[in-house]
């Protein structure tokens, strides 16, 4: 079985033969929406809305920890995430869509981890590589199979938000080597590595980040909101074809 965490602009698996919705509860509480389950042709998925289903929970106050944990109870073989960035590369345009391979966090105050033991014994993970590289190829070679243009690499800087960023902080991102930027990619993709789980993303470029391209002087909430319904197609057939790949 495969997981879906679907992002903004992403709140349904639409080519998934839905079979129950089940509410799952945790020890770190609810995830953001009851997970799905069904199948695409004969694979089973599970699906998951990250800000609920009426995407109501902005991304500092997603329980990531109860997101991840619920999709593990279920073993799945992976989690692909979705999810909209703006483009901080100069050649990463609107509706472009790119497999991420490395991450720099910029969040703060999340619920970050599962080892906050009481006996105060730190647990590490070794995290040199955030994204788990066979589960990045199946996405790649899907790609190429249904004929979808998907980056391969891109440096993933996850702020806070819910505010996007400022010109000058994108300036920054980029000094430190950042190719987007978003809001989510971060603690989900460390806690499914806690948990064993293989974690990789499929990143929509929504727009450029701010200060750049025509995001110089604003950032229009309309335009990424057509880029998002434009791409999505596409990444649900990536996704299809990653599930039908086990077939």
């Amino acid at each position: 079985m495969l997981a879906v965490i679907g992002g903004s602009g992403f709140s349904r698996l639409t080519n998934l033969a839905v079979e129950q919705r089940r509410r799952v509860r945790t020890p770190y509480g609810e995830p953001s929406s009851e997970l799905t389950f069904g199948r695409i042709g004969r694979q089973a998925v599970v699906f998951l809305a990250r800000h609920g289903d009426a995407h109501t929970i902005p991304p500092h106050q997603i329980n990531y920890r109860a997101n991840i944990w619920a999709l593990a109870e279920f073993a799945p073989k992976g989690i692909v995430a979705v999810a909209a960035v703006g483009g901080i590369r100069a050649d990463l345009q609107p509706g472009d869509l790119v497999v991420p391979h490395q991450i720099i966090d910029y969040t703060s105050g999340r619920e970050a981890t599962y080892h906050q033991l009481p006996d105060g014994v730190p647990r590490h993970v070794d995290f040199t590589e955030p994204y788990d590289q066979p589960l990045r190829q199946r996405l790649l070679d899907a790609a190429v199979a249904v004929g979808v243009a998907l980056g391969d690499g891109a440096v993933y800087a996850a702020t806070q938000g819910p505010r996007l960023e400022t010109a000058a902080e994108i300036d920054r991102l980029q000094r430190d080597g950042a190719d987007v930027v978003g809001m989510t990619g971060m603690p989900e993709a460390v806690l499914a590595r806690e948990l064993d789980v293989p974690y990789a993303a499929i990143n929509i470029i929504a727009n450029p980040a701010a200060g750049r391209g025509g995001s110089a002087q604003a950032i229009s909430m309309a335009a990424i909101e057509a880029v998002l319904a434009d791409a999505m197609q596409r990444v649900r057939a990536v996704i299809e074809r990653v599930v039908s790949s086990n077939d």
